[in-house]
């Protein structure tokens, strides 16, 4: 579960740390406090995308983190295969450094990426925006939710249609791109010819190109080399007066004439006598390199259209002679194709039949499944439903085949409702109110949280359209949620804040340059005088903190035989 959020420098946060409990934690605040900012400080830390504006005006950087509880040996395995070690205590610490030219994510105080965050992030919480429950009327999300209920059975299957979707798709492009006539089979051959007589004419070996450059070099700056070395030799050696031979033998003589007196100069003959001999190897070397250093013009000639050859085939066949012997390969592999065209083509056809076959088959199986599954979800929801105060509804999940198949199989997903008596089911898109989305997506996420294994479930304002009793019904359903989960919920109903396990009151106050947003946690009595606020009192009169004592009595009642 999560444990702890600390923002510091974001918006009109200067710095704050919450610490949340286990159950049902309530977040309620006036209007334009700051209470999806929170919310919007949570994704942040789990990778969302960040802006520079989003910095507390005059900061330079800012900071949220996040500190969860979590022994799941799954989210163990994840950080392993993240290169990353989980903490001996199960505590995960997501953290993000905010600054203007860029953000700094880490896990447990390492580095990782802004994706590395949110695939973590996926085993630990589900956070349902403002706006999300919109995407019911979208049939798309309609599947999305019935392939998330279906679980591992239907997952197993789902990536073995993928995988052979993209299979035939493959082998689809794969004969469109190969599909020739005769002309152009004939132009395709000629060019191939071609191509593979004039690399295997080349008669190219591997690492030529290397010592031909080498020598090239070596032939084209002879001259140059030539000059440089009879300067060297002359400087070096005994010819010249001025040599360094001649100078070296020089001082050598007048060392020997003066070692009998002193034995500790004999050591300095000896180094003399080595440098003396270390260059005259020098100057013998240099004089049979020079003496080999003259070429046959017509050996340049050749080296220098070698050159061009193999320089003209890398600019046609590759980079390397190894790609060139490489392309040659694939051209020789490519005629003996199309040498048996016919043969060729049946084959190519007749595998992409099979893998169609098994696909067709997989889709079938896919759709089994979604229906047999569909039935199931169908009527956990509708009991859901009921429970969330839709009195008389009628709902089903039409599983139908679509008209094409794709990588999620062929069928096509969507939730029909009625909510009124004598009426026919209808697509959720014609029928279901802002108010009764919203209850429908609690629903949602109430029976997919019974089927996977996330602690922490966060509501931003699940409460939209509805008020009376289809309030209480909502808070009761949270309520329910939270006994198996933990809840985090932003709304401005005294019904459901009335559930809370912990209540967060979040305040915003002014001074005469800086407006700041702050959050804290109440005690029973500031928890009715914030109910007493959201029953629309002004003042915190007897009756208003009646009215919210018997309000969180009723729920307290409720909490006891859930």
């Amino acid at each position: 579960m999560l444990r702890s959020l600390h923002v510091k420098n974001l918006a009109l946060i200067r710095e704050t740390e919450v610490e949340f409990g286990e159950g049902l934690n309530i977040l309620t605040g006036e209007t334009g406090a700051g209470k999806s900012l929170l919310i919007g400080s949570v994704n942040l830390a789990l990778g969302g995308k960040f802006e520079k504006d989003m910095l507390r005006r005059g900061e330079e950087s800012g900071l949220v983190e996040l500190v969860f509880d979590c022994e799941e040996p799954r989210l163990a395995e994840k950080l392993k295969s993240m290169d990353l070690e989980p903490s001996e205590d199960g505590t995960v610490i997501l953290s993000r450094k905010l600054s203007s030219g860029k953000s700094i994510c880490r896990i447990n105080g390492e580095t990782v990426t802004a994706k590395q965050i949110k695939e973590l992030s996926e085993l630990l919480i589900d956070i349902h925006g403002q706006h999300e429950h919109q995407s019911l009327l979208h049939k798309k999300k309609h599947m999305e939710i019935l392939d998330a209920y279906a679980g591992a059975e239907f997952a197993k299957c789902a990536e073995q249609v993928g995988a052979l979707y993209h299979e035939c798709a493959a082998l689809e492009k794969r004969i469109s791109a190969e599909t020739l006539d005769d002309a152009s089979r004939g132009r395709e051959q000629s060019l191939a010819e071609f191509e593979q007589k004039e690399i295997t004419d080349a008669g190219l070996q591997p690492g030529e190109d290397e010592e031909l450059e080498q020598a090239y070099r070596k032939m084209s700056n002879s001259r140059k080399i030539a000059e440089s070395l009879a300067e060297s030799y002359r400087l070096s050696g005994n010819d010249a007066e001025d040599g360094a031979g001649n100078s070296l033998s020089r001082a050598l003589r007048a060392l020997r004439s003066v070692t009998m007196y002193d034995p500790a100069l004999e050591q300095m003959e000896e180094q003399l006598a080595e440098v003396e001999s270390l260059l005259s190897d020098y100057n013998h070397d240099v004089s049979e390199y020079m003496s080999d250093l003259e070429f046959d013009e017509e050996d340049f000639r050749s080296t220098e259209e070698r050159l061009n050859t193999i320089n003209h085939l890398k600019g046609k066949y590759g980079n390397t002679i190894e790609e060139i012997l490489k392309y040659k390969e694939e051209k020789e592999a490519y005629l003996e194709k199309l040498a048996d065209y016919d043969t060729y083509m049946q084959k190519l056809n007749a595998e992409c039949t099979e893998k169609q076959k098994l696909l067709e088959k997989a889709c079938e199986e896919l759709s089994g499944i979604r229906r047999k599954n569909a039935t199931v979800l169908t009527q956990k929801l509708k009991d859901a439903l009921i429970g969330l105060n839709f009195l008389t509804v009628e709902f089903d999940i039409a599983v139908r085949p679509g008209q094409t198949i794709t990588a999620k199989g062929y069928d096509d997903v969507e939730f029909l409702i009625s909510t009124n008596p004598g009426e026919s089911l209808k697509p959720l898109s014609q029928v279901a109110s802002g108010g009764e989305l919203s209850r429908i997506m609690l629903a949602i996420k109430t029976v997919l949280a019974g089927r996977d294994e996330i602690d922490t479930l966060i509501f931003d304002e699940i409460d939209t359209g509805i008020s009376g009793r289809t309030a209480w019904k909502v808070a009761e359903q949270l309520s329910v949620l939270s006994g198996a989960h933990q809840v985090i919920c932003i709304t401005h109903l005294p019904q459901i804040a009335a559930m809370a396990d912990v209540h967060f009151v979040i305040e915003k106050s002014s001074t005469d340059d800086m407006t700041i947003t702050d959050i804290h946690k109440v005690s029973a009595e500031e928890s009715l005088a914030e109910l007493a606020r959201l029953l629309g009192s002004d003042a915190l009169t007897e009756a208003a903190l009646s009215n919210a004592k018997e309000m969180k009595e009723q729920a307290g009642m409720f909490k006891e035989t859930r």
